[in-house]
C-alpha cells in the first residue's frame, strides 16, 4: 500500500509493530467465539430448550478444536516447527495456554448443564438423571433395554499379559473398569465401549432420561460374570483427525484419501476428558497407555460428552423452543424461473427465504427443462438425502451434459462426499475434484439454455452457503441468482479453469482466489483511503465468520490510521485488535450469534448512494484466499444493495444486540438497554419482516 495516501501516526502515540501487538491470538479467539456459544446457553432469555442445544454445539465445536486446531500444534511441535505464532508466543506456550482456556470454558459448561439447565428443565417436567435416580419401574425398563439392545452390540476388552492395552479411538466414550477374581485375588483392568449406534441419552420413562453408560455401568455384573467389580470410570479420548494428503506426489486422490480416512482414527491424542470421581491408579494407567501430558488431561463432573443433548433440545415441547416460521418465497410458485431471472437477478436470503423454492427450484427446473443443455456446478457439503444429487443424476440421465466439482476433502465430510461423487460417476455425470493443490469451496451453478430464438443463454447461482437443504433451514447465507452474461461469461470461465488446465485470472463481475481475491479487496481498501484523503465520503464494512488474514488486517490497520471508519461483522475468530491508539481507532467489531448461524460474507466499500457490494463464500483466512477456490459476486441491483447495506446497518447498530470486541481480545456482551429492556434480536427481526415482505417486493 502507498504510503503517500496513508496518514501519519497521531501524535503521542507509537505504532505498534510486533506481531503480538498488532494481531490477537487465533487460538484464543477461537475459544472467545466457543464462549459466545456459551453465554447464549447461560441466557435465561433464551427459550429452554434451545439453550439446551447451545450446550450441545458448544461441545461439539469444542471436540473440533481439539481435533483440528490443538491438533496442528502438536503437529508443528513433532515436526520441529517450533516458529513463534502471530501473536508472539511459541507451540508449547499456546498449547498449556489455550489448555487453560479450555479447561475453564469446560467447567463452566459443566456447571451451566448441572446447576442451571438440568433443574430448569426438571421444572417443566423433563428430567435427565443418573442411574441412582432411577425408580423401580424405570431400572426394570433399563434392565430389559440392556439385555436386548445394548449387551449383544457390547465388547468387553481386558487387559493382561495375553491381552495388550486396546484401542481407544477418537470420540468414543468408554468406561475404564477395574475387577478382581474372588479364586486368586488377581485385579485386573477393562475397558468397555459406549456403542454410538444407540442413543447417548436414554428414555427410562416418558421425559425422564438416562446416560447410556450409566444403563451398562448398571450391569457390568452380566460382563464380566464371577467376577468382582471393584470400579468404574468413564473416559472419552480426542485424537488428532485432520487429514494430510500430498496431491503432487498422489496419483489417485481419492483412493489416497480414502486411505488417510482409515489412518484418522488412529491419530495420536489430544486430549483425555476423565470423570472428576476417578481414581488416581485408573487415570495413571490411562495417562501411561494413553501417553497424554497433564495439561492434556480435562476432570469434570460426569455424563461426559454432552454433544447428545441435541436429542433433548429436539423434543417436541414447543413452548420450550424458537416459534416455528415459514420462510418466504422469493419466486412465486406459478412464476417460470428463468422467465423471471430473464427480467432481473434474485437476491434470496437464507434461512428467511425458502432455499428449496428457489436455488432448489433453479437446479431442479433445470434437469427437468429439455432447453437446458448443461448443468455446472460445485458441491462442498450437501444432505444425505439430498435432492440437488437427485436432480443432477435426473439430468445426467435425461442426455444433458453435467458436470460436478465435487470437493472430497471438505473436512469431516471425505466419506459422503466420496459417496455422493461415485453416485454422480455412475449415473453418468462429469465428476472432477477441481484444481490441483487447492479446495473448491466456491458455491458456483451454471445453467447453459437455448432459448426459442435459438440462442444459448447462460442462468447462474452463486452462494456463501453450500448446496444443503438441511443447513440452509439452519444457516444465515445469501445467494444470487442472475442471469447477467457478463455473470455467466464469468462463470464459464471458472468452471473450463476447474475442470480443465486454463489459468484464467480476469473476471468481470468476480473476484476469484486464489488468482484475484486478496488483490482485488486490497485495492478497494486502498480506495477508500484515495477517497478518504481527497476530502470524498469513503467507508468499509466487511460481514464474514471469520478475520485472520494479516494482508488484509494490515490494510484495514492502513484505512482506519488514514482516518476511514471500518466496520466488521465477524462470527468466529478475529485477530485484528481494534481501537487501539495509532492503529485502528477507527475500526470497530461485532459479533452476532442467535437461532441460526450467521454464516454470509458481505464486502461493502464506499458511503452514499451507490457503494460497492459483494457477496460469497470466501472468509478473510490465509487459507481461504490462498488455498481455496473461492469467488465473490458483486450485486448490481440498487434494491439488493440498499437491502444489504440495511442488514450491515443493523447488525452495527448500537440498539442491536452483539458482542463487542476490545483491543484487549476480549468480547463484551450487549444485549440490554440501560433501563434492561432487551436490544433488538436481529434474526428475528428478520424473521418478522419476512412474514408480509421479501427482499425483491
Amino acid at each position: 500500500m502507498s504510503a503517500e495516501i496513508v496518514q501519519p501516526t497521531p501524535e503521542g502515540h507509537d505504532e505498534p509493530q510486533s506481531p503480538q501487538e498488532r494481531f490477537l491470538n487465533r487460538e484464543e479467539s477461537w475459544l472467545h467465539f466457543n464462549q459466545r456459544v456459551l453465554e447464549m446457553a447461560e441466557d435465561p432469555a433464551v427459550p429452554l430448550l434451545e439453550r439446551v442445544r447451545f450446550l450441545a454445539i458448544f461441545a461439539s465445536n469444542l471436540d473440533e478444536f481439539f481435533r483440528v486446531r490443538v491438533a496442528g500444534l502438536k503437529r508443528r511441535m513433532a515436526t520441529g516447527l517450533l516458529l513463534r505464532t502471530k501473536s508472539g508466543l511459541k507451540p508449547r506456550e499456546e498449547l498449556a495456554r489455550i489448555a487453560a482456556i479450555a479447561d475453564d470454558l469446560a467447567q463452566r459448561h459443566a456447571a451451566a448443564y448441572h446447576k442451571q439447565l438440568c433443574p430448569q428443565l426438571a421444572d417443566v417436567g423433563i428430567d435427565v438423571v443418573r442411574w441412582d435416580d432411577l425408580d423401580r419401574d424405570e431400572r426394570t425398563a433399563m434392565r430389559k433395554l440392556f439385555r436386548e439392545r445394548v449387551r449383544p452390540v457390547l465388547t468387553p476388552l481386558a487387559v493382561d499379559p495375553a491381552h495388550p492395552f486396546p484401542y481407544i479411538s477418537g470420540l468414543s466414550l468408554n468406561l475404564a473398569v477395574t475387577v478382581r477374581n474372588p479364586g486368586n485375588g488377581q485385579t485386573v483392568f477393562a475397558r468397555v465401549k459406549v456403542p454410538s449406534q444407540l442413543p447417548r441419552f436414554v428414555a427410562a420413562s416418558p421425559n425422564r432420561f438416562v446416560p447410556l453408560e450409566d444403563v451398562i455401568a448398571a450391569h457390568l455384573g452380566q460382563l464380566f460374570k464371577g467376577m468382582e467389580i471393584l470400579e468404574h470410570h468413564v473416559f472419552r479420548v480426542t485424537r488428532n483427525e485432520d487429514l494430510d494428503v500430498d496431491e503432487d506426489v498422489t496419483e489417485n486422490l481419492m483412493q489416497a484419501l480414502e486411505k488417510e480416512l482409515l489412518m484418522r482414527r488412529f491419530g495420536p491424542p489430544v486430549r483425555l476428558e476423565i470423570e472428576d470421581t476417578i481414581s488416581p491408579a485408573v487415570l495413571d494407567l490411562l495417562v501411561d497407555e494413553l501417553d497424554v501430558a497433564d495439561h492434556e488431561i480435562y476432570r469434570l463432573p460426569g455424563p461426559l460428552d454432552l454433544t447428545g443433548l441435541h436429542a433433548i433440545a429436539d423434543l417436541d415441547r414447543g413452548e420450550l423452543s424458537f416459534p416455528p416460521f415459514v420462510p418466504a418465497e422469493a419466486v412465486h410458485a406459478e412464476d417460470d424461473i428463468f422467465s423471471v431471472l430473464r427480467e432481473r437477478d434474485i437476491l434470496v436470503h437464507h434461512p428467511y427465504d425458502s432455499f428449496s423454492t428457489s436455488v432448489q427450484r433453479f437446479i431442479e427446473q433445470a434437469a427437468a427443462d429439455p432447453s437446458v443443455l448443461a448443468i455446472k456446478q460445485t458441491l462442498y457439503r450437501t444432505s444425505g438425502d439430498s435432492p440437488i444429487v437427485d436432480a443432477l443424476i435426473d439430468a445426467a440421465e435425461a442426455g444433458k451434459q453435467v458436470v460436478v466439482v465435487v470437493e472430497i476433502k471438505a473436512r469431516f465430510d471425505e466419506h459422503a462426499n466420496i459417496t455422493w461423487a461415485r453416485k454422480l460417476e455412475k449415473a453418468g455425470c462429469h465428476v472432477v475434484y477441481g484444481v490441483l493443490g487447492l479446495k473448491t469451496h466456491a458455491k458456483l451453478a451454471l445453467v447453459v439454455r437455448q432459448e426459442q430464438s435459438g440462442e444459448l443463454r447462460q442462468y447462474c447461482h452463486i452462494g456463501t452457503g453450500n448446496y444443503n437443504p438441511k443447513t440452509a433451514r439452519q444457516y444465515e447465507d445469501f445467494g444470487l441468482l442472475t442471469a447477467d452474461p457478463m455473470v455467466g461469461e464469468d462463470l464459464t470461465d471458472l468452471f473450463i479453469h476447474l475442470t480443465g488446465y486454463s489459468y484464467h485470472s480476469a473476471y468481470r463481475r468476480l473476484l476469484v482466489a486464489p488468482h484475484s481475491l486478496r488483490s482485488g479487496l486490497l485495492a478497494r481498501i486502498e480506495r477508500e483511503i484515495a477517497h478518504h484523503v481527497a476530502g470524498r465520503p469513503a467507508r468499509i464494512r466487511i460481514k464474514s465468520n471469520s478475520l485472520v488474514d494479516e494482508p488484509v488486517i494490515d490494510a484495514l490497520y492502513a484505512a482506519s490510521k488514514a482516518g476511514v471508519p471500518v466496520d466488521l461483522v465477524v462470527r468466529g475468530i478475529c485477530t485484528l485488535r481494534p481501537g487501539v491508539p495509532g492503529l485502528s481507532e477507527n475500526i470497530r467489531v461485532r459479533s452476532i450469534l442467535g437461532r441460526f448461524l450467521e454464516h454470509s460474507r458481505i464486502y461493502e466499500f464506499g458511503y452514499g448512494r451507490r457503494p460497492e457490494i459483494w457477496i460469497g463464500s470466501a472468509d478473510l483466512m490465509r487459507r481461504n484466499i490462498e488455498r481455496r477456490v473461492e469467488a465473490l459476486v458483486k450485486v448490481n441491483s440498487a434494491q439488493h444493495r440498499a437491502y444489504l447495506s440495511e442488514l450491515l446497518d443493523l447488525s452495527l447498530a448500537d440498539t442491536t444486540s452483539s458482542w463487542w470486541l476490545t483491543s484487549e481480545g476480549t468480547w463484551v456482551r450487549h444485549h440490554q438497554a440501560e433501563n434492561g429492556d432487551p436490544l433488538l434480536d436481529l434474526q428475528s427481526h428478520l424473521v418478522g419482516r419476512r412474514r408480509w415482505r421479501t427482499i425483491d417486493d
